[in-house]
């Protein structure tokens, strides 16, 4: 079976397994993400945030000052190409066994928008409680109980950074104007904003793909490691 057809497979597994769980809380982690990219990006191009702002239905917008005109491009272009790496890098880190590290990135990240972006109620809310459950995560649960946290904020990442830009090829086709980052590049390069979100929506499906096999490749080593059994010795 070829990796593409494991990465599909992957995400169609993913959607069902993680809308079995009550998980629309968590799914928010993806949106502060993609908005904490767009804000890097903005301020390395020497504008202004003034602020963002999450909302429960799982959306976000960052409100910005940009005083060179082509830097939209790239501000544009960061919150889901900023999603889809960060989904590929908690995978990563579990292929090596750095959960905790994924763990703390979350929470630093977190716990940067909330002091420096978001200000709306909702926002706020979220970002105060995930920290909050995610520090108890570490600190006081067993590995079994953050390993599955992790997973299902991983898998919730993965999944919402595919179907997030693939969701923009449909409002694309509908009305390009309503197609978010899209709509933005396609102003300001003439180019439609349904290859835009096609571009969003390949590099997404790439990253997953470096995801799914970071996470069959470290249980095809935990497999093969548990076949492994010690040769006895004997010496006289």
């Amino acid at each position: 079976m070829s990796n593409w057809v494991k990465t599909i497979l992957f995400l169609i597994g993913s959607a069902l397994l993680t809308h079995w769980i009550p998980s629309s809380f968590f799914r928010n982690l993806d949106t502060m993400v993609h908005e904490f990219g767009h804000a890097v990006v903005t301020l390395a191009l020497s504008g202004k945030v003034m602020y963002i702002e999450l909302y429960q239905d799982h959306s976000g917008v960052t409100y910005s000052s940009i005083t060179k005109q082509w830097a939209i491009i790239p501000v544009a272009l960061a919150g889901y190409i900023t999603a889809s790496l960060f989904a590929w890098f908690l995978f990563s880190a579990y292929s090596r066994g750095k959960q905790r590290l994924g763990l703390q990135v979350m929470i630093l990240l977190s716990g940067l928008s909330l002091l420096l972006f978001v200000r709306n109620g909702f926002g706020i809310t979220f970002l105060v409680g995930f920290i909050a459950l995610t520090i108890i995560i570490l600190a006081l649960t067993p590995k079994w109980l953050s390993d599955f946290y992790y997973l299902l904020l991983a898998f919730l990442c993965l999944e919402e950074s595919v179907f997030g830009p693939f969701s923009l090829i449909i409002y694309a086709w509908g009305n390009a104007r309503q197609a978010g980052d899209a709509t933005n590049l396609a102003l300001h390069t003439g180019i439609p904003a349904i290859v835009w979100a096609i571009g969003f929506t390949l590099f997404a499906l790439w990253c997953a793909k470096q995801a799914v096999q970071a996470f069959l490749g470290r249980n095809k080593r935990a497999r093969s490691s548990s076949r492994q059994s010690p040769t006895p010795s004997y010496r006289d």
